[in-house]
């Protein structure tokens, strides 16, 4: 990843899911107490231009000079259960955005529990290293209670069905447990061996199908029947994804952009290769090759990802394994052609990689059956 400078940073305002980006100073402007407390989120960059992280900060006195005793509470949803989470105080409007923008209740930093421990409660942790020492020790006692202490983005995976990205942080990337995966090399060698298997299993269907493509690709436009393009893989090295053209010739002779749903530029054909992914078949020799898997991230060009890792966490993580053909953003999120709709497959994307497993494989290539079938995603 690029070289990321840490002085001169520029502070850009997040409200919900998008960025406005505006200059403002390095230090929080104090109000009085009578304003309304806000808690919007800011995405920090370095001079170079690329991500840093995201910071909260406490926009009220009241709020930046709580003691470190205040607890915070929210629970308006019924339905929901309670999270009971221990964190420094200056991470509590980061945690506040984000499990309010999900719907879920929670105790932050309630360090005076009668019953001594918290039983039967969802205990959790986030950047618990910065905790001090009593605090460190309260939930070391919790733990030696017997209560399952866990940390916070765990625990939200566990509920949401994917990682809130916008609480990743390097100390997330240092635990063994993240991404032990990753560092499993007799994961690699079945996976591998699965890649290869389906594409012989699926050859004898995907090679009619493609000469009767490509006689149709050839009949309605003139230019080559298969589209060749670059994208980027695995550990961030650039390979050409193969794909049946389903636009025009002349599609991007105003440069690159994002295909939207309804976009202009894609033939009759076209529309119909895409709605049924005949487009991505193809792609099974990129899968041959070893340049991509059968369940991965979609692989992106790298003027998006360039552009992207400006706005979202730690973008360029998905190149740790290799792309796919499908995957899990494919098969949970609808279709999309925007940075938010970017962030949500990113969500989607740092997910798989954490926990991909033969059967969350199994469970993404039945999904795409269904996909396929019934013409959804993309």
């Amino acid at each position: 990843m690029p070289h990321i400078e840490t002085e001169k940073r520029h502070v850009f305002d997040c409200n919900e899911k998008n960025i406005n980006r505006s200059l403002i100073k390095k230090s929080v402007r104090k109000k009085t107490h009578k304003q309304k407390v806000e808690h919007k989120p800011k995405a920090v960059f370095g001079e170079s231009g690329h991500f840093v992280s995201v910071e909260y900060f406490l926009e009220s006195e009241e709020v930046s000079s709580a003691d470190e005793e205040k607890v915070w509470t929210y629970d308006k949803y019924d339905c929901s259960e309670v999270l009971y989470i221990y964190t420094p105080k200056t991470n509590i409007a980061l945690l506040r955005h984000v499990l309010e923008e999900n719907k879920i209740n929670y105790v932050i930093n309630d360090y005076s529990i009668k019953d001594k421990y918290l039983k039967n409660k969802t205990v959790c942790h986030y950047r618990a290293g910065e905790l001090k020492v009593r605090q460190k020790e309260f939930i070391v006692k919790q733990i030696k209670y017997g209560v399952k202490v866990t940390s916070l983005i765990e625990a939200l995976e566990n509920k949401l069905g994917y990682t809130e990205v916008s609480l990743l942080n390097s100390d997330f990337y240092f635990d063994d447990k993240s991404f032990s995966v990753l560092r499993r090399k007799h994961h690699r060698i079945p996976k591998r061996f699965i890649d290869i298997a389906l594409v012989c299993l699926l050859a004898p269907i995907a090679i009619p199908i493609g000469f009767i493509t490509a006689f149709f690709i050839k009949i309605e436009s003139p230019g080559s029947v298969l589209f060749k393009q670059k994208r980027t893989g695995l550990y961030n090295s650039e390979f050409e994804v193969i794909k049946f053209r389903s636009m025009r010739k002349d599609a991007e002779k105003t440069g690159a952009r994002w295909a939207s749903e309804n976009d202009n530029r894609v033939t009759k054909v076209g529309k119909f290769i895409r709605k049924t992914r005949i487009d991505e078949l193809p792609q099974l020799i990129n899968v041959l090759k070893g340049e991509m898997s059968m369940v991965g991230p979609r692989p992106e060009r790298e003027v998006f990802i360039e552009k992207l890792e400006k706005e979202i966490p730690y973008y360029r993580f998905r190149h740790a394994v290799r792309p796919g053909v499908t995957g899990l953003a494919q098969v949970e999120y609808p279709y999309g052609a925007s940075v938010q709709d970017a962030v949500w497959k990113h969500k989607y994307d740092m997910y798989y990689i954490k926990h991909q497993s033969f059967w969350l494989d199994v469970k993404i290539l039945a999904k795409t059956v269904t996909t396929v079938l019934f013409g959804k995603g993309l």
